[in-house]
C-alpha cells in the first residue's frame, strides 16, 4: 500500500525513470490489478519549489519508492522593472 505523500522515484522504482522526479502521491489504484510487485498511483509531477505541474498516473514498485520531507523554500520572482523604466529603454530604440 502506497501512503499518500512526497516521494521520489528513481530507476529503482520503474525503469521508465531514467532521470529521477519528485511526486505527490494522492492515491494509489487499488482498482487496477497489476502484476505482483507492481502497483499504480496517480499522483503530481512537482517541480523543484515543490509545485504540481503535471498530472500523471505512474506504473512502480511501492518497495522502491524513496519518501522525500520538502521544506517550504520561498519563490523568487524574477526582477521586473518599473513600467517607466521599460517605456524608456524601448524608446530608445526607435
Amino acid at each position: 500500500m502506497v501512503a499518500p505523500g512526497v516521494y521520489l522515484l528513481t530507476r529503482d522504482a520503474s525503469p521508465q525513470f531514467r532521470t529521477p522526479i519528485a511526486v505527490r502521491v494522492v492515491r494509489e489504484q487499488v482498482d487496477w490489478h497489476p502484476p505482483y510487485g507492481w502497483t499504480w498511483i496517480q499522483c503530481y509531477q512537482l517541480d523543484r519549489y515543490g509545485d504540481a505541474v503535471e498530472t500523471r498516473h505512474l506504473f512502480v514498485m511501492p518497495d522502491e519508492l524513496r519518501r522525500l520531507v520538502l521544506t517550504p523554500s520561498p519563490h523568487t520572482r524574477p526582477h521586473r522593472p518599473d513600467r517607466a523604466v521599460r517605456l524608456s529603454i524601448l524608446d530608445s530604440f526607435r
